[in-house]
Order: structure tokens, then sequence, then C-alpha cells
């Protein structure tokens, strides 16, 4: 049971990770504004339930798994680098609450939260994930293991024969 809760999807709907980096994006973009710190408690509350168990804890991640399929269709992209990225916003949220609650470093606070709603932004409006694309380096480092996404190298293949 605890193996099934702490799993994360794979294949994952792309155009839910959009929509989860929309509301990143505009809960980015508030506390930016705003500098309430609660904000950053969600952030990172969302980041951290997604990482460990996908959609499962996060409201978030359910709503948009939900209603993804409903309005935009299914289209289908590996599980491993999203979560990774998942991981990265969790270490940005993470950092921002430490920075901002546990120091009141409150301008280095806004830059880490500057810069995950910038990448949270390239996802949700050019589809360019760049966590996905830290993955991708890392994976032909060997620095992650092809075995932990081999639809990574199968997808990338199927995507170059479509632009063929």
């Amino acid at each position: 049971m605890l193996k099934k809760l702490f799993s994360f999807p794979n294949p994952v709907n792309e155009y839910a990770a959009r929509i989860v980096a929309s509301v990143v994006v505009l809960l980015g973009l508030t506390f930016l504004i705003t500098r309430w710190g609660v904000l950053l408690v969600l952030l990172a509350y969302g980041f951290i339930a997604r990482v460990l168990t996908g959609p499962k804890l996060s409201p978030l991640g359910m709503f948009a798994t939900k209603s993804a399929p409903k309005i935009f269709g299914l289209k289908e992209t590996p599980g491993p680098p999203k979560r990774f990225a998942q991981f990265i916003g969790t270490l940005f949220s993470l950092t921002a609450v430490v920075l901002y609650f546990g120091f009141s470093y409150v301008n280095v606070a806004l830059i880490v939260i500057g810069l995950l709603t910038f990448a949270a932004f390239l996802e949700a409006s050019l589809n360019f994930c760049l966590g996905c694309k830290i993955f991708s380096v890392l994976m032909k480092f060997r620095i992650i293991p092809q075995e932990v996404c081999q639809e990574c190298s199968l997808l990338s293949l199927s995507q170059q024969r479509q632009t063929s």
C-alpha cells in the first residue's frame, strides 16, 4: 500500500504537467508581488507532495490529472524526467522557505522563487521543461543510469522519426 502511495505516474500527461506549471507561475508571481510567506509554504508542500506521490497528495496535481484529459486530451511523456523536475522544484521552494522564514533573507528568497517561476513559465507556455533537459544531460553523461528511463530513449527515437 505504501509503495503504491509513494509512486510517481509513468507516463505522465504532458498537458497536466503544464497545468501544474501554470499554477506554479501564478503562485510564484503572486509571492514576488506580495511577499506573502504562506505562498512559499503552499509551493513547497505542492512540490514535496508531487515528488513523493505524484498527484495523490497534491490537490493541484489531482486537479490537473483529472481536468487535463477532459480539456486538452492526452499527450504522454515519460514520468522520470518530470519527477526529477518536481524534485528540483522541491529544492528551490524549500530553499526559499528556509531563506524567508529561517534567516529573514526575503530578497534572496525572491530571487530563488523568481528562478523557479521562470522555469515553470517555460514549461507552461513553451512546453520546455528545464528539469527534464537537465535529466537528459545527466543521462547522457551516465550520472543517471539509462535503465532509470528506458522510455526516454524510446521517446527520443520516435520524435526523431516524426520530424524526418
